[in-house]
Parts: structure tokens; sequence; C-alpha cells
């Protein structure tokens, strides 16, 4: 069976941030009953998860899963969001390189962030949001950009003097979306599920 575009955009996948084939550690229960577990990161929407994964499940951190729709997960009992605070010490060590790495992957859809971004309200733009960008350097972006589209972060290096790191910026207001519930406002993480 071939995947067209359209069903291949209606496809979540996570990387895996941790995997405990022997379940919790703070599980009680013996260890012939605790079910393999990982905690994972969308890679569309950086959204939280936990995963049981069946008795002899092959997984392990950095592995990219499926997690919608169900009739195409393999090896998987059980998925349902979860915050960052309910992640393990590894998962939480293990974010920041994958995001960096979805970002990279994924350099088109991010640069073009850089390259659509709007207000929000009067005096707030979507730009603003990235750590370290104020008035001065989301202008610059802003008057770069209507000469033509950026093409690629190395682009937007060369283009904008100032912003010397456009994917780490990027990076780093992924991860404080994910870190901090409440924010106001939300460019990347969604939490539009709740898992199951």
């Amino acid at each position: 069976m071939t995947n067209t575009d359209s069903d291949e955009s209606a496809v979540r996948r996570a990387v895996l941030l941790d995997y405990m084939p022997h379940g919790r550690a703070d599980d009680d229960r013996p260890q012939y009953q605790k079910p393999p577990l990982a905690y994972a990161v969308g890679k569309e929407d950086f959204e939280l998860f936990e995963i049981v994964f069946e008795e002899d499940a092959d997984a392990a951190i950095g592995d990219t899963v499926v997690v919608e729709p169900r009739e195409e997960r393999e090896e998987i009992d059980r998925i349902r969001t979860v915050e960052y605070e309910d992640l393990s010490g590894g998962a939480q060590s293990e974010l920041e390189y994958v995001i960096e790495e979805v970002v990279t992957e994924h350099e088109e859809r991010f640069v073009d962030f850089y390259n659509d971004a709007q207000p929000i309200t009067l005096r707030l733009h979507q730009l603003n949001l990235l750590p370290g960008i104020g008035k001065k350097l989301r202008n610059n972006v802003l008057d770069e950009r209507k000469r033509g589209r950026f093409e690629s972060f190395e682009d937007l290096e060369e283009r904008i003097a100032g912003l010397h790191d456009p994917k780490g910026v990027l990076a780093e207001r992924i991860l404080e979306e994910i870190r901090d519930e409440d924010l106001k406002y939300r460019a990347f993480v969604g939490r539009d599920g709740d898992g199951e």
C-alpha cells in the first residue's frame, strides 16, 4: 500500500526520549507484571507522551514510533500525554538534543517560521517570542524577508546581522514552551489531545 501526501500528513510520530524495558523503578508490582515503558516527544507538535509497550517490544532511545493513527502503531499497548514534570530524568536530559535534531531534520518547516511569522497583538510579534529577539532584530528580519524568503538557517545568519544561531533560538523556545505550561503564547507546542 502506498501512502499519499494526505495520508502521510495524518500520521503523527514521536521520538523515544527514554526507554525502560522493565517498567518504572517506582512501580512496586513484581517485575513480571511491569510492562516496558517509554517517554517520547512528538515530531510534529512536540507533545509529550508516556508509551506502554507490549511485553516483547523491541525499542530504544532515539527510535521513532507512530502514535497516530492507532492502526499503524507497532508493539504499543497504550499511549497517554504527559507534562514535562512527568518525564523521567533521562527523558528530560535527552529532550533538548531530540528537539535540535527535529529542527535540523525539518529545516524548511522551521525556517518558514521566520518567513511567515505574524503580529500577535499591536505591540507583540511572533518573532518576539524567540529568545534574544527584540524590536531591532525583529525589524531586521521583517525588512530582510521583504527582499526574499529565507532559504535556510545559514541564509538567515548571513542576511540578518546579530542573529547568530537561528536554529538554536527556535530549539530554546520550543523547550521553553514544553517546560512552562502557563506560557500565554505558543508558536510550536500543541496541547490539543489528552491521550488515551
